[in-house]
């Protein structure tokens, strides 16, 4: 899916905001695949080995969920259940979009594994989880990391592990990514998914929660081959990910956005495009004859001056032409040819 996709793959990350109910997932899977989206992903996880009964919630989600609610609870509320997943997988099948799922935990990667998902996506707060990490690399023929949170070493530590468990380097896609949702424009640090890149070797993408549409984009114009971007049906939903995700409509957008300026990246060759050629000689000058030019007269740069087409001589060829001698008498303004030349 990723080494043989061309262009940028992008990821609606639909996650767990369908709030637990498998009507939401299935119309979170039809609004990725009617805004463009290659692949609509969700996160797979058995609340008891993901959570502990003491762990307290993140900032955002204290702000985006149920005051006494703990991060367990909130968990439970939002785990699929294997058959939803079979669900989920259907429809995307029939929608033409591909279905990936994060797996948080040993049960959930074997879940995956079994459904014949062959893309594995390490999540930035597993970056550190040695066990996770090799089961990761045992598992799934291709895999995509976030980097939330981690410096250089811990993204160098997990790329080892999961080399040293068999994974291939030119088969793993490092996503930058800020693990704070919103992400503050001054933290995005976008030009990180470029140090990673020339570090590692390895295709980089990266995973957006900023507000907006512009950073995805510019991340394309930096090289990134995947960009993953959450969405939801509704930013007003009660949830943890809804604030920092995007609405079908603003999907779509982010979607065009990005096909386009993948067009517009070309190669790397600088040369005329095909568009451009036709305004060549339209827009470029050539040397002409500033006054009349008599028959024998020796030409001095006073003598020409530069006008448009550029059908004729070019200016870059002036010191050429000063010191030749006319062939013929020449009206004011005539375009030079070497043939008017002596």
């Amino acid at each position: 899916m990723i080494t043989d996709h061309q262009g940028v793959l992008i990821i609606a990350e639909a996650g767990v905001n369908h709030n637990g109910e498998i009507s939401r997932a299935l119309a979170l899977v039809d609004a990725a695949a009617d805004a463009g989206a290659d692949v609509v992903k969700f996160q797979t996880f058995k609340s008891d080995q993901l959570v502990s009964s003491n762990a307290p919630k993140a900032l955002y989600q204290q702000q985006n969920t149920a005051a006494g609610e703990s991060q367990l609870d909130m968990i439970r509320a939002l785990e699929l259940s294997a058959s939803d997943h079979l669900v989920i997988k259907a429809h995307a099948e029939k929608r033409g979009i591909a279905f990936l799922s994060t797996p948080f935990d040993p049960m959930s990667i074997q879940q995956l594994h079994a459904m014949g998902i062959t893309v594995g996506k390490v999540p930035s707060g597993e970056l550190t989880n040695l066990p996770y990490l090799r089961a990761m690399a045992r598992s799934f023929p291709e895999l995509i990391v976030s980097t939330g949170m981690a410096d250089m070493r811990e993204v160098a530590t997990a790329l080892a592990v999961l080399e040293a468990a068999g994974a291939s380097l030119g088969r793993i896609t490092l996503l930058h990514c800020t693990t704070e949702y919103p992400t503050p424009m001054s933290d995005v640090n976008l030009l990180a998914m470029c140090t990673m890149r020339d570090t590692f070797g390895t295709r980089v993408g990266y995973s957006d929660h900023t507000m907006g549409i512009e950073v995805p984009i510019a991340a394309v114009a930096l090289g990134a081959t995947i960009i993953e971007k959450h969405l939801t049906l509704d930013r007003a939903l009660p949830g943890p990910d809804h604030r920092a995700s995007l609405e079908p409509a603003e999907l779509n957008a982010m979607v065009n956005a990005i096909r386009n300026i993948s067009v517009a990246l070309g190669s790397a060759e600088k040369a005329p495009s095909p568009s451009e050629r036709a305004n060549i000689v339209v827009a470029r000058k050539s040397i002409h004859i500033a006054g009349r030019g008599l028959k024998g007269q020796v030409l001095e740069e006073q003598h020409l001056i530069m006008l448009r087409p550029g059908s004729g001589i070019s200016p870059m060829q002036m010191d050429e032409v000063i010191g030749r001698i006319l062939a013929k008498d020449l009206e004011a303004g005539h375009m030079l040819q070497w043939n008017d030349l002596i």
